[in-house]
């Protein structure tokens, strides 16, 4: 990836916490704490709207155990499939009032954390039409996908490809494939004559932008030795200078 990495070695490994087995957990046992009862409500409004509880896990500081009373709740859901049937029954929760959006000062606080390259504005606009975050009971919750390396007939996407930085750039495309848009990295194909996709790296610009738009994107390029390119926004994880942001009219 023509980059530094961090790693644990194997050997120091002693428990490998597993989000759904923790998620199942919580809710078959006595709650402990006020987290583990909002955790508990969301997930019952879920799956009183149909969710399958077994496709999903509970990730961030509860799946340690460490949570405060500060804590948000992160569930993460196995499949594309999952995670887009759970956007949508977020995204009627909060119509019916079961569920609330952000309020003005949990975006100033989103916004801060991420530290991106975008306007406050600009940031609100994009997050708001992912639903992919809400509140139960003043608590917001974040709703993240862990894709199958092969699912409904798509390639794996798991083949170790090497890839040489070539410099920034910046330009105007319009996407036709967003598929891949809530994956990690995050995926979209592009009209575009020198590249085929823009890759994100950084959670900020998962689900930026959906098939048809037209996109300002800023990032790096990288080149296979086949001299296939890409752009890629979250070289770093700050990003500084890398967005991606669509074009509006």
């Amino acid at each position: 990836m023509d980059a530094h990495l961090h790693a644990v070695a194997i050997e120091r490994i002693v428990k490998h916490h597993q989000p759904k087995q923790r998620l199942q957990q919580i809710m078959q046992t006595n709650r402990q704490d006020a987290i583990e009862r909002d955790l508990f409500q969301l997930c019952d409004l879920l799956q009183q709207y149909g969710l399958d509880l077994a496709q999903i896990g509970i990730t961030g500081s509860i799946l340690v155990g460490v949570q405060k009373q500060s804590s948000d709740i992160d569930l993460v859901c196995y499949g594309r499939a999952v995670f887009h049937q759970c956007r949508a029954i977020t995204r009627e929760l909060i119509e019916e009032g079961q569920l609330q959006e952000l309020d003005d000062n949990d975006w100033q606080q989103s916004y801060h954390r991420r530290s991106c390259d975008l306007s406050f504005a600009d940031y609100v606009w994009h997050e708001r039409r992912k639903t992919n975050k809400a509140v139960i009971n003043g608590r917001k919750f974040d709703l993240s996908c862990s894709h199958a390396l092969c699912e409904n007939n798509d390639p794996v996407r798991s083949e170790v490809t090497s890839y040489q930085k070539c410099g920034a750039i910046k330009l105007k495309c319009r996407v036709i494939d967003d598929t891949h848009g809530f994956d990690y990295p995050a995926e979209f194909k592009i009209d575009h004559e020198q590249f085929d996709t823009i890759v994100s790296f950084t959670a900020t610009y998962t689900g930026q932008a959906v098939k048809g738009e037209t996109v300002e994107v800023s990032g790096i390029v990288e080149q296979t030795p086949q001299g296939v390119k890409r752009i890629v926004v979250g070289s770093s994880r700050e990003a500084h200078g890398e967005y991606i942001k669509v074009i509006r009219v």
